[in-house]
Order: structure tokens, then C-alpha cells, then sequence
């Protein structure tokens, strides 16, 4: 576990006003050059604790006034993580949010079907030479798509609490556009419209992406270069999206009736990431 404690910067139906028990977890299935949270994905910065711990955070989060219990890269501790969840899911009355990268088989997910309420997957890429290039995962696309269909399949369409203002139950995917990839955000948008009923789900449309976490030397190959080049797609992880880009794409999601979350551009900023020497916890003492 890397970070435990209330979290203001997730969509307002997330956090609200109380804040999100977000939950962090080390480690990755993805391995994206640009991680925001690249030092816990890849750093191995955590601390290892006992499901009798975990029960408890939930509990003690619960207790802060979280509004849900949001498990933020979990997927390879599915299996432990459905035995704790199976035990201390009688005693919440918030919902369990399910934060993942979208990498993730449909079997896998279904050992979470009665557990999570709201899934919180992000739909990345398009293109599976964009998702090599950038996450070494060229089976990206198919795979997400799988495991949304199977997420929507679970918790079905979005529910609200009464005021409409926190989300209850139901799928909000999140997708970061990139600088020089909106070709490739539009054709997102186009395959998850195509996968779900757009009034059912709510898609966040983010413009946060900033290159202070891009490893200086890194350089796409030559080849992969040239295929996204035959593409339309032109990565350019060194700056920032241009206001042209994020409309660009927003007036995709608009085109296809897709309703949900846009961010501010002051969003592109290292300081919205936590600091995870900050809300680490503790195992319980002997």
C-alpha cells in the first residue's frame, strides 16, 4: 500500500466535498513512460500490510466522512483484494470505486461482480501502436474494451445520490488526451459510444497531461514512429496540450453525444499529484 487518506481531485461525483478514500496501491500492469504516479507504479514505494489492516483503513475511512472507498491501481491484487472486500463490504454504506488503467481481462473482473459499485477505468488508446509505443501494451485497445463491456455489464448505468451530486453506482471512464494524439482521443471516443449507450455512463475528458514525469532520454522508435506517422498521430510528450487539441476533442464528445467531465487547463500541473510520503500507513502493531 502506498497512500491511504481523503482525496480532493478526483470528478466533483468522486470526491464532492467530503473527499474520496482513495486507496493506493503499488505497482502497475501498464508501464506508461508518463506515469503522474510513476513512484509508486514502477518506484516498489509502499508498505506491505495484512487484509486485517486493509479492513480497517476502509473502516477508518469510512468513519473520516469518505464519500466511497476508491481503490486507485488494484488490479494485480484482485484476488486478495475480493477476499477483503468480501468481508468488509456488509459493514460500509459508501460505495467501492474500482480505479484501474483499464488493462484487464474480463475474468478478472468478474471476481469483483456484488463487490464494486463504481468502475473508474481509463479507456487510453486507440491505436494499438500508440499503446505499444507508450504503455507496452499493444493489446490495449481490445482488452479495455472487453473490460468495459464487462464492468457496464455489472454495475449498469450511472446512479446518483438524490441532490445528483455523488455518484452511487455506475461506469465513468476517464481518458487523458495527449499532445499530438487527438486523432487518436476522437477514435476513443468513437469506440467506447460504440460499445455503451452514451446516456448511461459519463466519460471524463481530461486535459491534465504535463511532461515533468517524462524521462528525459526517452525517444519513440523509428518504427513506431513511422506507423503512427501513417496514422495521423504525432506524439509530442515534451509540452503541453494546446487549447486547440482539448477542444478539438471535446467537440468529438460533443458530437457523439457524450456527457461527463472536462477539466480546467491550470489542471497540467505536477502539483495536483500526491504526495505519497504524505497518508502512508501503518501496519497494526504486534
Amino acid at each position: 500500500l502506498a497512500r491511504a487518506a481523503l482525496h480532493m481531485w478526483e470528478e466533483p461525483p468522486i470526491s464532492g466535498e467530503a473527499g474520496s478514500g482513495t486507496i493506493f496501491f503499488s505497482g502497475c500492469s501498464l508501464k506508461c513512460i508518463y506515469c503522474q504516479n510513476h513512484e509508486i507504479s514502477t518506484g516498489n514505494f509502499g508498505l506491505e500490510i495484512s487484509p486485517e489492516r486493509l479492513v480497517e483503513i476502509m473502516l477508518e475511512l469510512q468513519d473520516q466522512g469518505a464519500n466511497n472507498i476508491n481503490l486507485v491501481t488494484p488490479t494485480h491484487y484482485t484476488e486478495p483484494l475480493a477476499r477483503v472486500l468480501e468481508k468488509v463490504k456488509p459493514r460500509l454504506h459508501i460505495p467501492v470505486v474500482w480505479n484501474s488503467g483499464g488493462y484487464e481481462r474480463p475474468a478478472t473482473l468478474r471476481r469483483l461482480d456484488g463487490l464494486v459499485d463504481i468502475y473508474l477505468p481509463d479507456f487510453k488508446y486507440a491505436s494499438p501502436a500508440l499503446a505499444g509505443a507508450l504503455s507496452g501494451a499493444p493489446d490495449y485497445p481490445e482488452t479495455a474494451e472487453a473490460a468495459l463491456a464487462e464492468m457496464y455489464r455489472q454495475v449498469g448505468g450511472v446512479q446518483f445520490t438524490e441532490d445528483g451530486t455523488l455518484l452511487r453506482r455506475g461506469v465513468l471512464v476517464r481518458h487523458l488526451v495527449l499532445p499530438g494524439c487527438r486523432r487518436d482521443s476522437c477514435a476513443v471516443l468513437g469506440r467506447i459510444a460504440r460499445l455503451l449507450p452514451v446516456q448511461d455512463i459519463r466519460v471524463s475528458v481530461m486535459s491534465q497531461y504535463t511532461p515533468d514525469f517524462l524521462d528525459p532520454s526517452f525517444a519513440l522508435p523509428e518504427t513506431s514512429l513511422a506507423e503512427l506517422e501513417r496514422q495521423g498521430i504525432r506524439p509530442a510528450l515534451r509540452r503541453r496540450l494546446t487549447d486547440f487539441e482539448y477542444r478539438s476533442v471535446l467537440d468529438e464528445a460533443d458530437r457523439l453525444g457524450i456527457t461527463g467531465y472536462r477539466q480546467g487547463r491550470a489542471s497540467a500541473q505536477a502539483l495536483y499529484t500526491p504526495d505519497f510520503k504524505e497518508g502512508i500507513v501503518q501496519e497494526e502493531q504486534p
